[in-house]
């Protein structure tokens, strides 16, 4: 079964903004979409503001 649902994350803690109909104690798998830079980042260990000088020169062709 897939579910696509909205929720809150505050203090490390995913709160779901309707009620999701499962056990008390279910496990679930859940995916977070991550943009391409936070990609990129995690990958190189570069600061982000280099990705973005990056991405903008490459975007303008210099």
């Amino acid at each position: 079964m897939y579910m696509r649902i909205k929720a809150v994350h505050k203090n490390e803690v995913l709160k779901p903004l309707k009620k999701l109909g499962l056990e008390e104690g279910a496990v679930i798998e859940i995916g977070v979409p991550i943009s391409a830079v936070d990609n990129t980042y995690a990958a190189s260990k570069l600061s982000s503001e280099k990705i973005d000088e990056i991405m903008e020169s490459t975007e303008s062709g210099e």
